[in-house]
């Protein structure tokens, strides 16, 4: 029952958690015994919760075809990808029709839910960087946990669009109560001589080893379109990923370019980046995608395909695209 208190610290709280579970319950179709796994709870809790929400009027029996449709669209996205679980962001604050900017701050918000339901008690979890990720780190109820580390995956760097990386890595650590590793380096050096002097540092190295055993990632990934991240952070520049895009790349995961399959692809700035590698990413038995935006359709196949992903989080356009998709 531990797990289960931390989310009854606040009158706010605790309504949120009855109606994630009504939604899961009479929306979604998951079992009382399903419910109580994905939430770390006894299934004589959640029949209780199931009461108090019909009690309180959270609950009236009523079928929403928008609810049902996107946990059909889950069902059959795990199905086609072979993914553990997907989350699609769907309501009417964000409908269908809606761009990234107001499809955004829903998606945070199913994301920071799926961290707390993907998340366990001794896990290690890599954190990204970019407006997607700060956004769900941002939306990330207090809700601690033992036994847990956070571990910044990319150098220290900042941009006009969102905080400086380790910010994501710090202010998830602070809502899971967790210890917080930062990469004491910079995201990118001017040589590849060095990146190579700061990967050899002592403290650095350990740091770097410590991304090579990761229980879950966190992560999103780009597109490779002129506006990319990577390019208005100032980490390429726009002759960089005119190449990489001429080369074949599709997506930026990470701050690495990722081709069709998802492989890593080793074009500049690449030998620059002081960064968790594809391979550590991979490794990690839990890795978490949150996407929003048609415009990363392809990056996240892509990802999928290179077997970045177990869990995803997508806005509704996105995920019907993704299932679209030859």
């Amino acid at each position: 029952m531990k797990h289960a208190q931390r989310y009854y610290s606040a009158g706010g709280e605790k309504d949120a958690l009855l109606s994630n579970v009504a939604l899961l319950y009479y929306g979604e179709g998951l079992t009382q015994g399903e419910i109580a796994r994905r939430f770390k709870i006894s299934r004589a809790t959640v029949v209780n919760m199931l009461r108090e929400c019909r009690e309180k009027g959270i609950v009236e029996i009523q079928v929403d075809g928008a609810l049902l449709a996107a946990s059909t669209l889950s069902r059959d996205l795990c199905s086609r990808f072979g993914l553990e679980d997907v989350y699609v962001a769907s309501g009417e604050a964000a409908p269908s029709s809606s761009g990234r900017a107001e499809n955004l701050p829903l998606v945070a918000r199913v994301a920071a839910m799926a961290v707390l339901d993907i998340a366990e008690a001794g896990d290690r979890i890599g954190v990204a960087w970019g407006e997607t990720i700060a956004a769900m780190a941002k939306a990330m109820p207090r809700a601690p946990m033992n036994d847990i580390e956070v571990c910044q995956l990319i150098g220290s760097k900042d941009s006009d669009r969102v905080p400086a990386s380790e910010i994501c890595a710090i202010e998830v650590a602070n809502k899971l109560d967790a210890d917080c590793f930062t990469l004491h380096a910079p995201g990118i050096v001017s040589t590849v001589a060095l990146a190579e002097a700061f990967r050899s540092e002592p403290t650095i190295r350990t740091q770097l080893a410590r991304l090579a055993d990761l229980d879950l990632t966190i992560a999103s990934v780009g597109n490779v379109a002129d506006d990319t991240h990577l390019v208005t952070a100032g980490m390429a520049t726009p002759a960089a990923l005119r190449a990489a895009r001429k080369a074949g790349s599709v997506g930026i995961y990470c701050c690495r370019y990722i081709d069709a399959k998802g492989n890593d692809m080793p074009l500049e700035p690449q030998d620059r980046i002081i960064a968790a590698s594809i391979d550590n990413l991979k490794a990690a038995r839990k890795r978490l995608l949150v996407v929003c935006g048609a415009d990363r359709l392809q990056a996240t196949r892509a990802a999928i395909e290179g077997g970045l992903v177990t869990h995803l989080v997508a806005d509704q356009t996105l995920a019907s695209a993704l299932l679209a998709m030859e």
